[in-house]
């Protein structure tokens, strides 16, 4: 007698997600735990607290990489950790409205970080005709955008990818509920770099326009605003916009090329 042949399933199990790497040792057993925001290829984006469950801070956490030589891997955590939170600090002596670094930990692979209350400048441009109901305000915003993104460049860093994800509206108190009018703040400083080039300043530059003709075509149009507003944030702003232009030849190039 012929063993008895398993039946075929009708629904099989849907696939499992890889599995989250565990949170760093301290806030493992915080209450409530921190919220899972956002997950990159390097990273992780947690909201937690700092200090008393009333007062809110992101936990940016570096998990370590299985595929990476263990030595390697601690070496470049070591640096990208500390190289950000470096860059956050001299951003905040030099006046650049960033988040507050409240704690590090190179070995675990955390930096815990003041928490940005409001909404992205990508969501609230994203709003159903919010460009035709606000186009004053909108306009405001721009110049903002270019003013913050000039006192970023006069204090000697680059932020690497300026995105409309990576400028955050604060409201300016607790009882503004929309961000439009709210103070810029930049943020996510993973690829960030102390630079004095007007070559990197300017490649910033074309990285946030192209953010916006993909993002925000509708805005695409606003953007001058923001380089009018650049150009007077900081002596040296104007050699900048010249290398913008060249920025934008280069990449009309490569585009044609493919």
């Amino acid at each position: 007698m012929s063993a008895e042949q398993p039946l075929p399933q009708d629904n099989p199990p849907p696939p499992t997600s890889p599995a989250l790497p565990a949170l760093p040792p301290n806030f493992t057993t915080t209450n409530p735990p921190p919220t899972l925001l956002a997950q990159g290829a390097e990273a992780l984006l947690y909201k937690t607290t700092y200090l008393t469950p009333s007062l809110p801070a992101a936990l940016k956490h570096r998990p370590r990489k299985p595929y990476r030589h263990p030595t390697l891997d601690a070496r470049l955590t070591r640096h990208r950790i500390l190289s950000e939170a470096r860059i956050l600090t001299k951003c905040r002596r030099e006046g650049v409205r960033v988040p507050a670094v409240y704690f590090v930990d190179w070995e675990q692979g955390w930096l815990l970080m003041e928490w940005v209350g409001g909404g992205s400048v990508r969501g609230v441009l994203g709003r159903e005709g919010v460009l035709e109901r606000e186009a004053e305000r909108v306009e405001g915003l721009m110049g903002r955008i270019g003013h913050a993104v000039g006192r970023l460049h006069e204090s000697g860093v680059v932020h690497g990818d300026l995105t409309t994800s990576n400028l955050m509206l604060q409201p300016s108190s607790a009882d503004d509920k929309d961000p439009l009018d709210g103070d810029v703040i930049l943020i996510d400083f993973g690829l960030g770099a102390v630079s004095v080039q007007d070559e990197d300043k300017a490649v910033d530059l074309y990285v946030l326009e192209r953010a916006f003709i993909s993002t925000h075509p509708k805005a695409e149009g606003l953007f001058k605003e923001v380089l009018r507003s650049y150009g007077e944030s900081y002596k040296g702003a104007k050699v900048v916009l010249r290398r913008l232009e060249d920025v934008r030849m280069r990449g009309r190039k490569r585009s044609m090329v493919g």
